[in-house]
């Protein structure tokens, strides 16, 4: 797996890697992880992964991460732990 970049934002640390034709942009948040893959011949290149990066989608990820929070935290209540 080859890095190809670290992608600013300020909602979530954004690093888009390159793995067996396939490009991975893996978005992190505190201890929670979101990764897609998404096909290199689907694109037509690095700058098309910057466009898919719009608001819209990095503000879904970040709901998303708040409600894998609450699942976890659910679980931990669950179980007393």
């Amino acid at each position: 797996m080859r890095q190809l970049a670290i992608i600013p934002n300020p909602h979530a640390k954004i690093t888009l890697f390159s793995w067996n034709g396939k490009y991975l942009i893996k978005l992190e948040k505190g201890s929670f992880e979101q990764t897609y893959k998404v096909s290199e011949l689907d694109l037509t290149g690095e700058e098309d992964i910057h466009r898919l990066l719009d608001n819209e989608f990095v503000q879904a990820a970040v709901a998303r991460f708040a409600a894998m929070q609450t699942d976890l935290q659910a679980a931990f209540d669950r179980h007393d732990i």
